[in-house]
């Protein structure tokens, strides 16, 4: 009977080893993170950097980081499950790159999140805007900022939306240079969350009515995000954001 006990117990045993080597030995999520070398976002790209590493240490994800967009081919892409954008314009690229994401995105070949500055859509440096990537975000042009910042407050549209979980209905942004456009992308994509220009603090002549600040197009293939707020390094320092890039991650990586 004891023989038969021990045999039981290390058959069990067994399986649990198995179970524990088979996860250790899972293939990681593998990111794209796009950061711009420098300028007035590069303390938010640090932070950012850091509170990525972190999260991808203890939730086996595999981090790509690139500065510009000389690398970026259909076989580069290939390699990851999803791309951030973490800071980085949608003009200048190179047009092997350009080609090669809208390839990525239009099919679904993995996810997308877009923070900030992917918004900044119209002529820049000498760039002619991006048309196809001003139709991804709704068909948008960039019109003007609040360059003295503001705090305000965020109101969650779609609570169903996976990037929403644990989110409360409303939360407050500290500090955001927030953007204006030249109308509101609600026509063309799925708003799941809206600044309320009412609450900004100081007040701002800068307001563009109907604000949506988290969106996404089911136009795409790729499961895709847009989330306004990521200008400040401040805003690592707030659960609430960090729970809506870490669910946006795994939701648009598919997990």
């Amino acid at each position: 009977m004891k023989v038969k006990f021990v045999l039981i117990f290390l058959g069990i045993l067994s399986f649990f080893r198995s179970e524990v080597t088979a996860q250790s030995k899972q293939v990681p999520i593998s990111i794209l993170v796009m950061a711009e070398p420098g300028g007035h976002h590069i303390e938010y790209s640090r932070a950012a950097k850091k509170w990525l590493d972190s999260l991808a240490a203890k939730n086996n994800l595999s981090i790509d980081y690139i500065d510009k967009t000389d690398s970026i081919t259909n076989q580069h892409l290939a390699k990851y499950q999803l791309i951030i954008q973490l800071d980085y314009v949608p003009y200048g690229w190179k047009p092997a790159a350009a080609a090669a994401f809208e390839k990525y995105i239009s099919e679904g070949k993995g996810g997308w999140i877009g923070f900030h500055h992917a918004t900044l859509l119209g002529e820049f440096d000498g760039y002619k805007i991006w048309p196809w990537f001003s139709d991804f975000m709704g068909g948008i042009r960039y019109k003007n900022y609040i360059p003295d910042f503001a705090a305000a407050t965020v109101h969650v549209e779609n609570k169903s939306h996976p990037v929403m979980k644990d989110v409360p209905a409303s939360f407050q942004v500290k500090k955001e240079e927030w953007y204006i456009y030249d109308k509101s992308p609600r026509l063309n994509v799925k708003v799941i969350a809206s600044v309320d220009e009412t609450t900004y603090v100081p007040d701002s002549k800068i307001k563009m009515g109907d604000h949506p600040v988290i969106w996404s197009n089911p136009e795409m293939q790729a499961k895709n995000i847009y989330i306004f707020m990521g200008h400040s390094p401040v805003l690592f320092e707030d659960e609430v954001y960090k729970t809506i890039f870490k669910n946006a991650i795994f939701w648009a990586a598919g997990k």
